[in-house]
């Protein structure tokens, strides 16, 4: 039984209260490796370790760390094969998805950041004859990383990498669901000999170890992925300090079809937009929907292809679908198939638990779940499910399609099907989300700004906001 270690100062350590959490592969059910149980202690001494290495670090040229971040990035492309399983067993998903999504992206995003950083620029003002504003951006300081167990390694390294490239050093935490290419990432550093201290990565449960790093008053800011409640757990403690803050929360998000669309096109993408990962990426769109001309044959198509989906073996290429992340997340997406049959939702295909056999007998698998006939204001159509369920509602107008798609305290993402440029645009506008797709779902510009509105977050990550945010501005004014 494998156990995972925690990387601190530089080196792989076990726990110091020797006590570990099992970890399971969702697609048989077993435990299959043992992850660090981290007090306290363990997050200290990483946070010295970060403190320690700071002045060191952050004295670096930009051009210097940029390299530090391209030798992670090819330390990723070398095993590429291994993390690609690693995340496949861990999470459940598809290998074929870890090989062609997030293992790739998790390298692109040490590559992105040690690019940008060496184009990363200030900005001056002649403010009068004789007067020069300018300003310098600085970092902060210690990092506080906390990424969810969708994404591990993409989300792990989106937060790490501006981080790093920006000056400051990080004390990372890892899903506890999720932690096995977090562990891969560590030994990469290791192996390319990253100064002792710059990264640090401890394991453990978010109300104890999560918590721990949280509350410390060493760490000089807080990036955050993960729900909606623990986020606003984490406001309460970080706010009151006047630290900063990204917290990139949940979505309930709307996919808005109108009659006009390309119909093949927009069945196509809505199939991967609403079940891709088994829906547990928080840019799904869960909520569908259609106008009411093209409401029938929508529905018809949809749920032909859902029900020719394969759910089963991850390692499998022709496996569309894998398994839940874990058993109380399964629990939990069938209690809420259960809320949308109670509310009076007609399940049009799945709504249910599959079985395999052999060795995957008791995996965590659920079938892809169209459910019609709920209201706006239904638990389901309010809730965040984070699963393969998605509900189907027509629209008349373009009036209507605003008020459904507004009517969550969400707004993360939201994407539009039209071939009418001024609706698109109008929508676009409107629609009350931080991101929008039009045409399209999932197509990312690692420059642009990710976040949302409402329930769905606070800040932006990605390109120049990223490193906006592991900075603080400081102007200074000269008078020559």
């Amino acid at each position: 039984m494998k156990k995972i270690a925690n990387y601190i100062n530089g080196k792989l350590v076990a726990p110091q209260n020797e006590k570990y959490i099992d970890n399971y592969n969702p697609a048989t059910g077993k435990v299959y490796s043992l992850i660090p149980d981290s007090s306290e202690a363990d997050v200290n001494d990483a946070l010295v370790a970060a403190r320690d290495a700071f002045v060191g670090w952050a004295s670096l040229r930009n051009t210097e760390r940029a390299d530090w971040l391209e030798k992670i990035s090819h330390g990723i492309e070398s095993r590429m094969n291994e993390l690609a399983l690693a995340e496949s067993t861990d999470n459940g998903k598809p290998l074929w998805l870890a090989r062609s999504v997030d293992i790739p992206r998790a390298k692109d995003n040490f590559k992105f950041y040690s690019t940008a950083i060496r184009h990363f620029s200030s900005e001056s003002h002649q403010t009068a004859e004789g007067v020069i504003n300018y300003t310098l951006r600085k970092p902060v300081g210690v990092a506080a990383c906390i990424s969810p167990w969708n994404l591990p390694l993409y989300l792990f390294s989106w937060k790490i990498a501006p981080a790093l490239a920006a000056g400051n050093t990080v004390v990372a935490k890892p899903s506890e669901v999720t932690p096995m290419t977090a562990y891969l990432l560590s030994e990469i550093c290791e192996e390319i000999g990253l100064p002792a201290g710059v990264l640090n990565i401890v394991h453990g449960l978010g109300h104890s170890t999560g918590n721990a790093l949280i509350s410390s008053d060493e760490i000089d800011l807080v990036s955050f992925t993960g729900g909606t409640a623990t986020g606003a757990h984490i406001a309460k403690i970080v706010a009151p300090k006047f630290k900063k803050m990204s917290l990139e929360l949940g979505g309930k998000n709307p996919n808005i079809i109108f009659d006009d669309c390309d119909f093949d096109k927009m069945l196509k993408t809505t199939l991967n937009s609403s079940f891709a990962n088994q829906g547990q990426i928080c840019l799904c769109g869960s909520r569908i929907l259609v106008q009411r001309g093209i409401y029938e044959k929508f529905k018809e198509a949809f749920v032909r292809k859902v029900k020719d989906m394969k759910v089963g073996d991850p390692m499998q290429e022709d496996s569309r679908q894998g398994a839940i992340v874990s058993q109380p997340h399964y629990e939990k997406i069938l209690d809420y198939i259960a809320i949308a049959q109670e509310e009076g939702g007609k399940v049009l295909t799945g709504g249910k638990a599959i079985h395999l056999e052999g060795e995957h007998k008791d995996g965590w698998y659920i079938a892809p779940t169209v459910i019609a006939g709920l209201d706006q204001q239904c638990r389901t159509n309010q809730e965040e499910i984070f699963g393969p369920v998605v509900t189907i509602q027509p629209f008349d107008t373009e009036e209507e399609a605003l008020a459904l798609a507004n009517s969550t305290g969400y707004g993360l993402a939201a994407t539009i099907w039209t071939s009418d440029l001024h609706k698109a645009h109008r929508m676009g506008n409107k629609v009350e989300s931080g991101i929008i797709w039009i045409n399209c779902w999932l197509l990312r510009d690692l420059r642009t700004p990710f976040g949302g509105v409402k329930n769905s977050g606070v800040g932006r990550e990605g390109g120049w906001e990223a490193l906006h945010f592991f900075t603080e501005p400081k102007n200074v004014c000269i008078a020559y």
